[in-house]
């Protein structure tokens, strides 16, 4: 029988069936420290919440990226239109009127002998202001009307419903063309005070299935057995869990406030002027469109712009935070 000389870089394990094998020292080595959990899992990773996981997708998905970057430059010019204009929305000189692009006037001018690209830029600052605006007044309004109702049910759950199904029949531009004719104001107020009245029975209706949905899980009853007050009940364990419906629908519907304020701006209910809103501009350069294509084409694709930029942005979120897109 052979001699056999021990070898220093070789280990003897046991193979757990009350054998052995022969293991390099690395090896047994990292047979006796397996890194983090239990003996054979390999290491833990602390799990992602479902903010932190959608996040994670919308940093990889390039409609997400392409779409904050245009609302990001929409928000910068609404604040700062002076960083690409140096010109006044209001100034007008007749003798240009209808006449196309120029040197420092790359739009053109308007009926009125405007600078359209100038009207452009600060259009922004309007739809952007109506547009989120609305949406948080809207988005608030809705939430709590149907957070509460979801929560509670009962009569005031019922009375809710029956009031949500009466402003549902209320056409939108209809009823913007009767509430509005009647105010004078040239601020953007009574526009997104008629956008909250007429939308937030929409967000009422998202909160109120979301929360009724999420009051039914385990650890919302665990919470209630122990002793947890309403208010904790809905601040610590539903609302967070609940509010993800509300968030996607709200950031698609901006979109939609922005297009419905042009368009009550279009039909003269609106903003009206010397206010400056592309829906105006829309309007007054309906009736030169033959021969002055461009004071009509730049705003009404500035416009076009926007809403779709939201619009895209609301479909990204709603595929991060669904957990039946994964």
């Amino acid at each position: 029988m052979p001699e056999q000389h021990f070898d220093p870089d070789r280990a003897i394990a046991g193979t757990g069936m009350g054998g052995t094998m022969d293991l390099g020292v690395d090896e047994a080595e990292t047979l006796e420290k397996v890194p983090g959990g239990p003996e054979g899992t390999g290491p833990q990773e602390k799990p992602r919440s479902l903010w932190s996981d959608a996040w994670h997708d919308l940093r990889r998905n390039p409609v997400f990226i392409v779409s904050a970057l245009v609302i990001l430059f929409l928000v910068v010019i609404s604040l700062w239109p002076s960083l690409i204009t140096s010109g006044s929305p209001l100034k007008c000189d007749l003798a240009k009127a209808q006449e196309g692009s120029q040197p420092g006037h790359p739009f053109g001018f308007n009926g009125q002998g405007c600078d359209v690209y100038t009207r452009t830029v600060y259009g922004a600052r309007t739809s952007v202001t109506v547009g989120v605006c609305a949406t948080l007044g809207v988005a608030i309004l809705g939430s709590v009307l149907g957070a509460l109702a979801g929560y509670f049910g009962g009569v005031g759950d019922s009375v809710l419903s029956r009031i949500t199904d009466v402003f549902f029949a209320i056409p939108v531009v209809l009823g913007g063309l009767v509430l509005l004719s009647v105010i004078t104001s040239n601020t953007v107020w009574p526009v997104i005070g008629f956008i909250v009245l007429l939308g937030w029975p929409q967000l009422s209706r998202i909160a109120r299935g979301s929360v009724i949905t999420v009051k039914q899980n385990d650890y919302v009853q665990a919470a209630r057995a122990l002793g947890a007050s309403h208010s904790r009940l809905m601040l610590r364990h539903i609302a967070p869990n609940a509010i993800a419906p509300v968030i996607v629908v709200a950031t698609i519907a901006l979109g939609t406030y922005i297009s419905l304020e042009a368009t009550l701006s279009y039909l003269g209910v609106g903003l009206k002027p010397p206010s400056v809103s592309w829906g105006i501009d829309i309007s007054a350069a309906s009736p030169y469109i033959r021969n002055a294509p461009h004071a009509l084409l730049w705003p009404s694709g500035a416009l076009a712009i926007t809403v779709l930029a939201f619009i895209m942005l609301g479909d990204a979120v709603r595929d991060a935070l669904d957990p039946k897109l994964r």
